[in-house]
C-alpha cells in the first residue's frame, strides 16, 4: 500500500465514511490539533519521567487515537464500526493527579513554566493540550460530539500540570512562582 494517494492534492480529504471536507475544516483542525497533542505526549514519554506515568502516557496516547478515529468519521453515521471510548481513564487520570499532587508544596502563586528541559516539555504539551480542548470545544458547538472527549482532555491539562510539578519536584528543581509587577 502506498502512503501517499494523491486524492488530498486540491486541499480536500476524506473522511472514514467517504464525506469530503476541506483541509482547512474545522473537524481537520481539531483531529490535526488532537495528533499535535499525542506526538508530543510520544516526546515527553522519551524522556526521563517515572516509569508508572510512561505506561499512563501509553493509555492517554492509545485513547486520543480513539477520540481521532471518532473525529474522523462522518458525523451521524452510526453504523461506522469505530473503537469504544475508554472512560475509566478520566478516573485513572484523577488518581495519578491525586497521587502526585500528594507530597507537592501548596501553591501560593502561579507557576511560570520551565525548569529543566523536560519540566519545559511537559508544560508546551499542556498549552497544546488547551488548545486541542479549545478546537473541539468549537466543533462540538457545530455538534454533539460524546461528553467523554471533553472530559478527558480537560483532566489531562490538569494532569499535565501536575506532572511537570512532579517531575521538578522529583528533580529537585525548584518553581519559579509568577510575582506581578507592583506598580
Amino acid at each position: 500500500m502506498k502512503i501517499y494517494t494523491k486524492t488530498g492534492d486540491s486541499g480536500e480529504t476524506g473522511l472514514y465514511g467517504g464525506t469530503r471536507l476541506s483541509k482547512s475544516d474545522l473537524r481537520l483542525e481539531a483531529y490535526g490539533t488532537l495528533d499535535e497533542l499525542n506526538s508530543y505526549l510520544g516526546l515527553i514519554r522519551s524522556l526521563q519521567i517515572a516509569s508508572k506515568q510512561q505506561h499512563l502516557i501509553i493509555d492517554i496516547q492509545t485513547e486520543l487515537f480513539t477520540i481521532g478515529a471518532h473525529l474522523a468519521a462522518v458525523p451521524d453515521k452510526n453504523s461506522l464500526p469505530l473503537p469504544e471510548f475508554n472512560e475509566a481513564l478520566v478516573t485513572e487520570l484523577e488518581k495519578a493527579i491525586d497521587e502526585m499532587n500528594n507530597p507537592l508544596p501548596e501553591m501560593k502563586h502561579f507557576v511560570l513554566p520551565g525548569g529543566n528541559l523536560i519540566i519545559s516539555h511537559i508544560h508546551v504539551c499542556r498549552a497544546v493540550c488547551r488548545r486541542t480542548e479549545r478546537r473541539i470545544v468549537q466543533l462540538n458547538m457545530q455538534g454533539h460530539l460524546h461528553p467523554h472527549i471533553l472530559k478527558l482532555l480537560n483532566r489531562l491539562s490538569d494532569y499535565l500540570f501536575i506532572l511537570a510539578r512532579k517531575t521538578g519536584f522529583d528533580s529537585k528543581v525548584a518553581e519559579s512562582p509568577w510575582i506581578p509587577v507592583k506598580k
